[in-house]
């Protein structure tokens, strides 16, 4: 039978799952990108520092980590669909909180909220990333989870445009503070209707192949999960990429707001600034503000993310996924030298551009580490999963490094960061021993 993208090999077709499962990536994405936009809120109402505020990332990542483990158990033991109604109902509580803690107005009571939101969302990313993989043809793994992380695109872009209504206002933190609860009771809302969906559908249970015989009974070393580089060098690059791509979204408005050039005053008309609170004048010139920046991250930025997600399922059908991956982070790396360098607006394009390269590589990572474990692939999918604790660790280092310099020089740390990805893609053949993903292997471990 010839392979096809969402039939398995008994002839089945996973379309339908594959689509209702991808609503969840929507879901967290739209979460993730209201959080990156809530740091600069927090630096003007609490006046914290850009190092304090990165606090809101330590809280979400935290999440990940505390949960990835249990999650991966979970999943184990009850399977798919079980995992993915306690992250919805988890998701639920934690942005029902937010009306509460509103009310507290402390920063603990925030951070509290987005953590739990966070243990939520780690349920659903520990099933759905490794779910997706197995909904059809094996060598199509990475083309199906970079689709399905197309819709996950969708709600980056949205996430940064619901955010900056709520949380900026042209009348000041004080009355921007008052609203932060509404959108976030709005997706309780929603993710209360999405649980009972996936309580009356049934969701296969489908194993990934197991290359390396790690489901056999015959006892010896190569059984542990971390016997396998491939594996463990994906939870080192997924580390340090969510480390990147944690700060680059999180100081993304700080970066708009002071590092960029002066635009000329017509831009207090354009659309993609939201009209005149998008732009402000000082010092004789006019640059953009915080609500200004939310509407470009989301307008630009994360529609060339979600453009990079779009394109690479295409170009992951074509080429080797761990040298995509590679070559992606290479450019990366490019881009982020041009920000250092701070070349006015070559920067900022470099910037908007990085966004691209971006799109392809958790997906990626995360099918190329847990490529041929079998069964064992969902234990591998908690560990990579924790691995997002990057993103709570290193965009510390990069505020600390906006504080002291500017925000433009602490972009040296994502650039660190995207070429430890680069290594890890261009070494994924001898890693795993692997001709490609898909492909018999040529050697032995």
């Amino acid at each position: 039978m010839k392979p096809r993208l969402f039939s398995t090999p008994d002839g089945r077709n996973h379309l339908a799952v594959f689509l209702l499962v991808s609503s969840l990536f929507f879901l967290w994405a739209l979460c993730n990108g209201m959080i990156d936009v809530m740091d600069k809120h927090f630096q003007d109402f609490l006046h914290l520092s850009k190092a304090q505020s990165a606090w809101v990332q330590f809280a979400h990542y935290l999440g990940y980590f505390l949960m990835a483990l249990p999650a991966g158990w979970l999943a184990r033991r009850l399977g798919y669909k079980a995992g993915i109604l306690a992250g919805l109902v988890c998701v639920a509580a934690g942005c029902l909180w937010f009306i509460p803690a509103t009310s507290i107005s402390t920063f603990w009571a925030f951070l509290l909220g987005v953590c739990v939101i966070s243990m939520g969302l780690t349920f659903l990313e520990t099933i759905a990333n490794p779910y997706t993989t197995v909904l059809g043809a094996p060598q199509y793994a990475a083309v199906r989870i970079n689709i399905a992380q197309s819709f996950n695109g969708v709600g980056w872009i949205l996430g940064p445009i619901i955010g900056g209504m709520f949380f900026y206002s042209s009348e000041g933190a004080e009355v921007a503070h008052r609203q932060l609860w509404i959108p976030y009771a709005g997706i309780a809302a929603g993710v209360l209707l999405l649980a009972s969906v996936f309580l009356f559908v049934r969701l296969p249970e489908i194993q990934t192949p197991d290359d390396y015989h790690l489901d056999d009974s015959v006892p010896g070393p190569s059984k542990s999960i971390w016997s396998h580089p491939h594996f463990v060098f994906a939870v080192v690059a997924q580390f340090f990429y969510v480390a990147a791509q944690a700060g680059i979204f999180s100081f993304f408005i700080n970066y708009i707001v002071a590092d960029i050039p002066a635009v000329g005053e017509s831009w207090r008309h354009s659309f993609w600034l939201g009209g005149e609170s998008g732009v402000r004048n000082r010092d004789g010139g006019w640059f953009v503000t915080e609500q200004g920046a939310t509407k470009l991250l989301a307008y630009f930025g994360f529609t060339l993310f979600l453009l990079g997600r779009m394109t690479g399922a295409g170009v992951l059908a074509r080429f080797p996924a761990h040298r995509v991956l590679g070559a992606y982070a290479l450019a990366n790396v490019l881009m982020m030298v041009a920000i250092v360098g701070q070349f006015g607006w070559l920067s900022v394009f470099a910037l908007f551009l990085s966004f691209f390269f971006m799109s392809v590589m958790f997906p990626t990572i995360f099918a190329l580490g847990i490529h041929g474990l079998g069964e064992k692939s969902k234990l591998a999918s908690s560990f990579i999963v924790m691995a997002i604790m990057g993103g709570a660790l290193l965009p510390k280092l990069m505020g600390w490094v906006g504080d002291v310099w500017n925000m433009s020089t602490g972009f040296v740390v994502p650039l660190v960061c995207f070429a430890v990805v680069a290594v890890y893609g261009f070494s994924w053949s001898r890693l795993s021993g692997m001709a490609a993903p898909g492909q018999l292997r040529v050697t032995t471990h």
